[in-house]
């Protein structure tokens, strides 16, 4: 055994870490160690993320570019019901009707149809990372109004409370009530936005079942809605700052700056001050002897300034899930077969979002919801609805349709899959949200 083998037995063994990514040496000793569950990690973060998303929401027209972007594609302009009852015709139409007039006075607070309430959810969920919609009784007036609204609520409603026991044996995490089981029973709400200048809300409970969360679930378990721009957070910031110390640089430079510099004086105990001397185009200036002028030449960022900025926005864009082009609207470069490949990854995303969050988590519960209150209220005459209300459940949601990228190629294209049976007739008019 030589002496490097014997220096080598006299440390312990370690066991080798098979992924480089797991290893803790002096790179990666402080990287990623957490282990927190989704609520645990959210819990001192979540009021602070949704602030700093809400600021660089009204400052920043890069995120605002983004946001209207992203709920504009999600919602377009709604995302509509279709009824599925077969062999009766007469009453999908009654209904579909009934659904139609319903949706002008849908809002609690009468400031959009249910449509525009779908958009502003949108909105508030990729600001805010969730929104509240409570489903709201109405008095009873006539046979001919469905005694129902929904009014939205924002998030910072809930209660502040992490996790803490109740006298009913539940549990109080981040404002939602969990019963022993896991499952949401309740939700307690401040009964005004404790964001408003000097309120001091009390709090009130409400069951789940007259309140819907709406948000994307990125852990299982999770509770609570993130911002969808929170990976982007300090990114943004951080060019925001960039790009304003960049445009003081310009400024600084078109003023045109100039120094007077003079041989050093004889000390003296009362130093006279010296007028400012202000620059004026074709003046000339007589300097007193010894003086002379320097002009300030601030440097140049250079050729390089267009470039990193275009990289930085590509990773906003990445991490808001939208394309370069949507957020900035610079379309330079792009081509038929570039742009068409970006919006086919996009719009499958936009479908998903669609499908499994705002249909799912909102426009199906309260589809259910009216059609309970049109039948209890007399607006609508089903005989069997109560005996068995899931028959008239089944509900097609159409999203907007997609615009074509290139109409003539798109349509050829959707006609022979058609005619070789590739592709249905009434799943392409569906596709563009037509009928």
């Amino acid at each position: 055994m030589n002496l490097f083998q014997k220096l080598f037995n006299l440390f312990p063994k370690t066991k080798a870490n098979a992924y480089e990514g797991a290893t803790t040496g002096r790179r990666l000793g402080r990287w990623g160690l957490s282990s927190a569950g989704p609520n645990t990690a959210l819990s001192d973060s979540l009021s602070q993320l949704r602030s700093r998303s809400r600021d660089l929401t009204r400052n920043s027209p890069w995120v605002a570019s983004g946001i209207r972007s992203l709920a504009s594609n999600l919602i377009g302009c709604g995302i509509t019901p279709r009824w599925i009852l077969d062999n009766d015709t007469d009453l999908k139409i009654r209904i579909e009707e009934s659904w139609t007039q319903w949706t002008n006075e849908a809002d609690f607070d009468n400031n959009y149809d249910f449509y525009g309430l779908q958009l502003l959810v949108a909105q508030t969920l990729i600001q805010s990372g969730e929104a509240l919609v409570r489903l709201v009784p109405q008095p009873y007036k006539n046979k001919q109004a469905i005694p129902f609204r929904i009014q939205l609520i924002e998030p910072d409603l809930l209660v502040d409370d992490f996790d803490k026991p109740l006298e009913n044996g539940n549990r109080l995490q981040m404002g939602i009530e969990l019963n022993p089981q896991g499952k949401k029973v309740a939700y307690h709400l401040y009964k005004s936005h404790p964001g408003e200048s000097g309120v001091h809300p009390d709090t009130i409970r409400i069951n789940a079942g007259e309140v819907l969360q709406v948000y994307r679930v990125d852990r299982p378990g999770q509770l609570r809605g993130v911002p969808w721009i929170a990976s982007v957070l300090l990114k943004l910031r951080e060019l925001d700052q960039y790009e304003d110390a960049e445009l003081v640089r310009k400024k600084t430079a078109a003023l045109f700056a100039g120094f007077i510099t003079e041989a050093a004086p004889d000390y003296r105990i009362n130093e006279p001050e010296y007028p400012e001397l202000n620059l004026e185009p074709g003046m000339l200036k007589r300097l007193a002897p010894g003086e002379h002028l320097e002009f300030s030449s601030p440097s140049d960022v250079g050729g390089s300034y267009e470039v990193w900025i275009k990289q930085q926005l590509r990773a906003v864009a990445a991490g808001m899930g939208i394309t370069y082009e949507q957020l900035t609207g610079d379309l330079r470069g792009v081509n038929y077969s570039s742009i068409r490949a970006g919006l086919i990854e996009f719009r499958h995303q936009m479908e998903s979002y669609q499908h499994h969050i705002i249909i799912h988590q909102m426009c199906q519960p309260i589809a259910e919801r009216w059609l309970h209150y049109a039948v209890l209220s007399g607006v609508l005459d089903i005989p069997d609805y109560l005996g068995n209300p899931r028959k008239y459940h089944r509900i097609t949601w159409q999203p907007p349709g997609w615009d074509w990228v290139d109409p003539l190629k798109d349509v050829q294209a959707e006609i022979l899959a058609m005619q070789h049976h590739l592709n249905a007739r009434q799943d392409i008019i569906a596709k563009h949200g037509l009928r």
